[in-house]
């Protein structure tokens, strides 16, 4: 009995010897007082928030420009005139046909009125009386025609005469001196006017996925390339309706207004978008892991307890000594990243957002010596019998 008392007591001393298992890691992370933001990007073109295309309403020769490109004008400012001479005639034209036209009215008048006088005493037929009358309106109405016509006349010969619409800065401009515009079909722009560049948009373009997140009045920063190290403010203005369809890819139109008092934004500017869909400031948050992370008894180390709030809730977990200790929390706005925290835990506290299994620690064996086995021989040690 005592040979078998011995050699189970040296079994237990080598299982004791044995790898341990591994010691369980938690990761934690501070509850802190963070900003809560998400965002959306997009790329968009930076253009005046007023601009006005200046054309001619009549055709002819540009005989002089008085702005170039760059150049400051107040409204009703003349910018160009085009050559007068065809408008000149054509309004002489008008005018000589208005006077013969009154010449008209007024011989028909008096013939209206004789034959009028004549047929009440009936010495003219009831034909001679309608010809006359007939006549008489005809030309009253060819009057108004002609009064007309000099009036369109006059209006064009004012059109030769460009002014500006609009305080501003010329930012384009299409036409040199001496060349010929035609108005027959199309209205010719000669200018493009922007009305204050200290007040500028961008038209992003925002992908369908990302549209239902943007609303009027959301903040935004852009950066462009020209100033790579300038990061710009702005607000958005609004969200239009009208879809655009490129490769397949649907985007809509968004207007984001922006100050620009040192003017160095400039139209045509490619801008990259940041829009955010949520801001929310100083709040206590916890990361959205936290919530996610529940232990179990396989994940405890040798001499931890849990202890679970049974109560139902979003549920943060603290490592309390040998505890890892469950809390009920109300939860806020969340990013994916970050949840504000509005009740249940304190700031600074520190929550467990995940678990690791660390290395296996290793022992050396230690030789066990059994009495009863029978030692190796030391094959050096042997004597050599033989004589």
């Amino acid at each position: 009995m005592k040979k078998i008392f011995l050699i189970a007591a040296a079994g237990a001393m080598l299982a004791s010897s044995c790898n341990k298992g591994p010691e369980f890691i938690y990761t934690t992370e501070e509850v802190k007082r963070m900003d809560i933001t998400t965002s959306v990007t997009a790329t968009g073109t930076i253009e005046p928030v007023t601009k006005v295309d200046v054309g001619t309403q009549v055709s002819g020769i540009v005989s002089r420009l008085y702005v170039d490109y760059n150049s400051t004008v107040k409204a009703g400012q003349v910018i160009a005139e085009l050559d007068r001479t065809n408008l000149l005639s054509e309004l002489a034209s008008a005018r000589a046909m208005l006077k013969s036209a009154q010449s008209d009215l007024a011989y028909q008048q008096l013939n209206y009125e004789r034959i009028k006088t004549l047929y009440e005493k009936g010495l003219v037929s009831t034909n001679d009386y309608d010809k006359a009358k007939l006549s008489y309106e005809q030309a009253k109405e060819a009057m108004v025609q002609r009064v007309e016509n000099v009036k369109k006349a006059e209006t064009n010969l004012g059109y030769a005469t460009i002014t500006s619409p609009i305080d501003g800065i010329v930012i384009k401009k299409e036409v040199e001196q001496g060349q010929t515009v035609a108005s027959s079909f199309n209205t010719p722009t000669l200018f493009t006017i922007a009305q204050d560049l200290t007040q500028m948009r961008v038209i992003a373009n925002v992908d369908e996925a990302d549209i239902g997140e943007v609303k009027e009045g959301q903040r935004v920063t852009f950066m462009v390339d020209a100033f790579p190290n300038d990061v710009f403010e702005g607000k958005v203005a609004q969200v239009r309706l009208e879809p655009t369809t490129t490769s397949n890819v649907v985007t809509y139109e968004v207007v984001i207004t922006a100050s620009n008092d040192d003017l160095k934004l400039k139209p045509g500017l490619t801008a990259n978008v940041t829009i955010y869909t949520l801001e929310l400031k100083d709040a206590i948050t916890v990361p959205s892991k936290a919530l996610r992370f529940h232990p179990s008894e396989a994940m405890l180390n040798e001499g931890e307890t849990i202890v679970d709030n049974p109560a139902q809730g979003a549920k943060v977990w603290v490592k309390e000594g040998p505890e890892l200790k469950s809390y009920i929390v109300e939860t806020g706005t969340t990013n994916g990243m970050l949840t504000e925290v509005k009740s249940g835990v304190n700031e600074g506290m520190t929550v467990i957002v995940d678990v690791s299994a660390g290395e296996v620690e290793e022992e050396e064996e230690e030789e066990v010596t059994n009495p009863f086995m029978p030692r190796p021989r030391n094959r050096d040690n042997k004597k050599n019998t033989k004589k």
